[in-house]
């Protein structure tokens, strides 16, 4: 499924000017840990969203289906 928000093929994410003076002054450990966070909480958020749409399928179903999502920017 192709991103609505994607206005081209080569387009970029870019951070705002005090995002990115935010980030400089972050050590590598706490940049990792907010990709973390991230990451976290979409498995979970995600994880929530299939259970909803899926109230039938068990914990390992849903986990299987997350991690597919995930894996293949089907979120």
């Amino acid at each position: 499924m192709k991103n609505p928000m994607r206005l081209d093929p080569g387009q970029i994410e870019v951070v705002d000017d005090a995002t990115a003076e935010i980030l400089r002054h972050k050590t590598p450990a706490e940049r990792l840990a907010m990709v973390f966070a991230l990451w976290t909480s979409t498995r979970d958020k995600l994880r929530v969203h299939v259970r909803k749409i899926h109230p039938d399928w068990d914990d390992e179903r849903v986990n299987r289906e997350v991690a597919r999502r995930l894996l293949h920017g089907d979120v």
